[in-house]
């Protein structure tokens, strides 16, 4: 997965879901580019780690979930300069 250049909004998030998780920001960055999710998804809750694992095995319900309001409000939030 290829990460955002470095910006203060790409930081920012990196840092709330790394503290939110319990996960370094460096480990989360790094399990990120590799597409792997392991310490992510140790941290989580167990039912929030299946969940995120449905997701994931499941290309038409990540899609919908990418293409949803609160994604595209989301992405907008944090890609304007």
């Amino acid at each position: 997965m290829e990460i955002p250049k470095d910006s203060a909004k790409t930081a920012e998030l990196l840092r709330i879901v790394s503290e939110k998780l319990g996960v370094p920001q460096e480990t989360l960055k790094q399990e990120l580019k590799s597409g792997k999710f392991d310490k992510a998804l140790a941290a989580m809750k167990p039912q929030d780690a299946s969940n995120f694992q449905q997701v994931l095995g499941n290309p038409k319900l990540l899609n919908q979930m990418m293409n949803s309001r609160q994604a595209k409000a989301l992405y907008e939030k944090f890609s304007r300069s």
